[in-house]
């Protein structure tokens, strides 16, 4: 579920990430701005909320009005991109009746959410998606995962593959593994641009220039292949 504000699109988010709310404020919103500059230019093992403050002229105590800590940030930061990109595929297969141009359209969005949007001024859409490349995985890669699962912190996640799973079915309703395809779907996407920046050799994606163009013809390939 969303809203519009002036600023932009507001998703509704699991109030435990947060102690307030960042999108309904323009200091959260800076926070958030600021934030996914930081954590993308620094890893979220260097950022600190010392050094978001310092960098928005603020204070820390001010920061831990709205977290308690970084991973709480880093997961609310990957909940807002997945609701984004679930917000993507709903507005874009909305009234597509053809199974297959519904399928396209979603691995389409899957692979181009990080392009920037004026819906959302106070996120920059490209460095998230950098920021979920590098960081994402750490949301659940960790000790407290099925604590965080308990509390709902990854349904965002799973909403956006329960979505993209319906629409494999819709494709193919004999297709036994719809969840499993769909979440490797956007496993694929984050890694292999990873790969194709940081450790080429594990992928056939290559040119930087073109590699979304690349990847989204090589997922088109992979599920029509593996669906047909």
């Amino acid at each position: 579920m969303f809203t519009m504000s002036a600023r932009g699109i507001i998703f509704n988010l699991n109030e435990d990430l947060f102690l307030k709310d960042p999108q309904t404020t323009s200091y959260g919103q800076k926070l958030l701005e600021n934030s996914i500059e930081l954590i993308d230019g620094m890893g979220i093992e260097g950022f600190t909320f010392k050094k978001l403050a310092v960098k928005i002229s603020s204070t820390e105590a001010s920061i831990y009005r709205y977290f308690e800590n970084k991973h709480k940030l880093l997961l609310y930061l990957t909940c807002w991109y997945w609701e984004w990109v679930h917000f993507l595929i709903d507005l874009n297969v909305k009234n597509i009746e053809a199974p297959e141009k519904a399928l396209k359209i979603t691995i389409h969005n899957i692979v181009n959410a990080s392009t920037e949007s004026p819906m959302t001024t106070y996120v920059n859409e490209n460095l998230l998606h950098n920021v979920i490349i590098k960081e994402g995985s750490k949301t659940y890669h960790n000790h407290e995962v099925d604590d965080e699962n308990e509390l709902g912190f990854f349904q965002s996640y799973k909403g956006v593959v329960s979505k993209v799973a319906d629409i494999i079915k819709k494709y193919n309703p004999e297709f036994p593994y719809p969840k499993m395809l769909a979440s490797n779907l956007f496993e694929m996407a984050n890694n292999q641009i990873f790969y194709a920046e940081h450790l080429p050799r594990l992928t056939e994606i290559k040119n930087r220039k073109k590699k979304y163009e690349d990847l989204e013809a090589a997922m088109r390939y992979i599920v029509f292949k593996v669906l047909n």
